[in-house]
């Protein structure tokens, strides 16, 4: 979660995906492997039409991610606040051998006092809680998706330890995947379900795809493999090696096609039931160091994530005014090193010319940030779209600003998002 999703695929990889995606089709829904033992009351059922209603009655679900990083002391207070339908704890990974790796930090505090407190207080509120399995990289997603062998060990072990901890499921959150490998995603998610399904016929299976052609292939893929919900990661349209920008944009200043339309469009084009997609959205931004104070300004190096609960004093200075990129649908900050910001200048408005390029002294950052507004906008289109609800990236990075709280909830409740 929260890197670069749209590197370039090239035409070769292209024509293969489609040859991919074509073959994944005909696949019957919840098929299992023929490695894998399963009755049919195992296999999974709410997958057996795919093909998504024109428009369902929107649902307000709110699934959100807490990552490791963000599992502290003060954590479960902050989701008790919260108010999520399911909560995403990521995340663990696999050895080269198949088991849970324990070594890493992910496993230590989803498995500690932290994680126990979590669950058991989710529980207590009526909160699904998932744990969330990740791989992540090419080279380790061919090892694993070339070897069943493998694969099945990974998926005994996720079930095992879902089981353990008392969960209510499991999330699927593969990044970087050879386009000739969706088949191959897709069986793994089946067979992972069927397991999933046979330890506990409540539990369910999610996975989280990037919002480009990669990933909506393998959410289509996942869905006639059975997988319950679909977290679509609507966010680092830009990112730290790309123009500064918004990183989950309704449209795009640079007037590249892929924004939140076109990503949601692209799913359905692939057959993803909008009655099982989760709009994901971040709540971070990026910042760059640029050459001025205007919107759109070039960068002059690379750009890192902004998390709003390290920033406080900003986001608190009622002296800092943001100034509404209205194309993108984020809010921008120009600050200098000093962090004061200069006076807005509109791009859009004709009649004001954009600032002088800064003297070479004046060191410039561009941080481009969802504000609880600019995210009401985009839930927004979750409600147009008749999607299974909402989602984020991630629970904790708004610590500290009730805004965004108060706006999942209103989301959560079905008020309109204005």
């Amino acid at each position: 979660m929260g890197r670069r999703q749209f590197s370039a695929i090239g035409l070769v990889a292209l024509a293969i995906l489609v040859v991919t995606v074509a073959a994944v089709l005909p696949r019957p829904t919840g098929e299992p492997a023929a490695s894998v033992d399963a009755s049919p009351a195992a296999v999974a059922s709410p997958s057996a039409t795919p093909t998504p209603t024109l428009r369902p009655e929107p649902k307000h679900e709110v699934y959100g991610y807490v990552p490791y990083w963000e599992m502290d002391s003060g954590i479960a207070a902050h989701l008790a606040k919260t108010d999520l339908t399911t909560l995403a704890l990521f995340s663990v990974t696999h050895t080269s051998k198949g088991a849970i790796n324990t070594k890493q930090n992910g496993y230590r505090r989803i498995t500690g006092d932290v994680g126990a407190r979590m669950i058991r207080q989710a529980h207590e509120r009526g909160v699904r809680v998932e744990l969330v399995y990740t791989s992540f990289g090419l080279k380790r997603n061919a090892a694993l998706f070339e070897s069943i062998e493998l694969q099945d060990k990974a998926i005994a072990s996720l079930v095992a330890l879902a089981s353990d901890l008392g969960l209510d499921g499991i999330n699927a959150d593969v990044e970087s995947l050879d386009p000739t490998l969706v088949d191959a995603y897709g069986n793994f998610i089946g067979r992972l379900r069927t397991a999933v399904v046979a330890a506990d016929p409540d539990d369910r299976v999610s996975v989280a795809t990037t919002a480009n052609v990669t990933g909506a292939a393998m959410a289509s893929a996942a869905v006639r493999a059975g997988a319950d919900r679909i977290f679509a990661m609507a966010y680092d349209y830009h990112w730290a090696g790309s123009a500064p920008g918004a990183t989950s944009p309704l449209d795009r200043r640079d007037g590249n096609e892929k924004d939140l339309p076109w990503s949601l469009d692209l799913y359905e084009s692939m057959g993803v039931p909008r009655e099982r997609m989760i709009l994901g959205l971040p709540l971070y931004g990026m910042s760059w160091p640029v050459a001025g104070p205007d919107i759109g300004a070039p960068q002059t190096g690379r750009g890192d994530a902004w998390i709003p609960r390290q920033h406080l004093s900003v986001l608190r200075d009622a002296s800092i005014v943001p100034l509404r990129d209205e194309i993108e649908v984020v809010e921008f900050y120009a600050l200098t090193a000093e962090g004061a910001t200069p006076p807005p200048s509109p791009p859009n408005d004709p009649s004001v010319e954009p600032s002088d390029a800064p003297s070479a002294d004046v060191d410039w950052t561009a941080i481009y940030v969802d504000s609880p507004e600019t995210l009401a906008t985009k839930l927004a289109l979750a409600n147009e779209r008749g999607l299974a609800g909402a989602g984020f990236w991630a629970i904790g990075y708004e610590r500290g600003l009730p805004g965004y709280t108060d706006l999942i909830a209103r989301f959560a409740a079905g008020e309109p998002m204005e």
